[in-house]
């Protein structure tokens, strides 16, 4: 009896039973789910599509994880549980790792390239990093629907989103506005909020004098930013500084320009902070903005 004994392995390697068990939900189909009977209310995530900028880490690891329990626990209740994976194109993102790649290989830019040659470039980028994304999801085990993967800027994906944009549009459910926005000035365009690293660094206070409308007093005002004054729709202090509470209801006037801007009221203003005067350009803060919009405030852009 004892010539049937194996020795045990020191250690648990998972690679034989993951290899032996994925190739068979994959050849098996296991997440193609059944059509759901009459009544029967099917379980159905749509992925947040991972973005073609590279592969897959930790963090995704840990959200397909729990995509797929999900998934198995409704499937093993016996219900149509159903999870449809994709890729996401992630627009300037990509197209900025797709520029970076060119320069270190080829010394080249897009404009080198043309349009066409370009996008050709761009989709050879998502045809690797998509693949790459995909087959990382089936080796974590992902008992997905892969027949019916998809990648952002599929035909009838876009039209689908269009059609829902214009209907929303004609409900008057969206609307075109104002908004602050980062701007590239190597790319030449806006990018996401989401892309923006921020980084602490030591400056300087420039003090401005604005002079009061009809006058000879001056409100001294503390900035980090003058070179947005051009832009400037108010100077504000705080509603409980006594030192400008003389001055409710007055005018400033901008320098350079001699416009008259009101001086306005906030509790937002930090007393302490510089002369406890600060300039409003609404344009250009995302501070400046929240109290523009409180004060009805004009907004210029510099």
């Amino acid at each position: 009896m004892s010539e049937n004994l194996q020795e045990m392995a020191p250690a648990f390697d998972p690679k034989p039973v993951e290899t032996k068990w994925g190739a068979f939900w994959l050849e098996n189909e296991i997440g193609v789910p059944r059509a759901p009977r009459e009544g029967e209310k099917p379980f159905v995530i749509t992925i947040p599509p991972p973005n073609v900028t590279g592969v897959l880490h930790l963090g995704h690891a840990l959200q397909h994880t729990i995509h797929d329990c999900l998934l198995r626990y409704h499937r093993m209740k016996g219900e149509p549980a159903l999870v449809v994976p994709g890729t996401d194109h992630a627009g300037i993102a990509t197209q900025m790792k797709v520029e970076a790649k060119l320069r270190e290989d080829e010394g080249k830019t897009r404009h080198d390239l043309g349009r066409d040659e370009f996008l050709r470039r761009v989709y050879e980028w998502k045809d690797l990093y998509g693949a790459t994304i995909i087959d990382q999801m089936k080796a974590l085990g992902c008992s997905y629907d892969w027949s019916r993967e998809r990648f952002t800027m599929d035909e009838g994906y876009v039209r689908a989103v269009l059609t829902v944009f214009k209907e929303w549009f004609e409900r008057d459910l969206i609307y075109r506005g104002y908004r602050l926005v980062n701007w590239s000035s190597g790319a030449h365009t806006t990018v996401s909020d989401l892309e923006i690293e921020y980084k602490e660094v030591t400056g300087s206070l420039t003090y401005i004098k604005y002079p009061v409308e009809g006058s000879d007093e001056f409100v001294t005002v503390a900035t980090s930013r003058p070179e947005t004054m051009l832009g400037d729709t108010a100077v504000a202090v705080h509603p409980e500084d006594p030192r400008y509470a003389h001055l409710r209801g007055k005018n400033v006037v901008l320098p350079l320009l001699d416009r008259p801007i009101p001086l306005i009221f906030d509790p937002a203003v930090d007393k302490e902070f510089g002369t406890g005067a600060v300039k409003i350009t609404p344009a250009h803060d995302p501070n400046d903005y929240e109290m523009g919009t409180r004060h009805g405030l004009p907004m210029i852009s510099v």
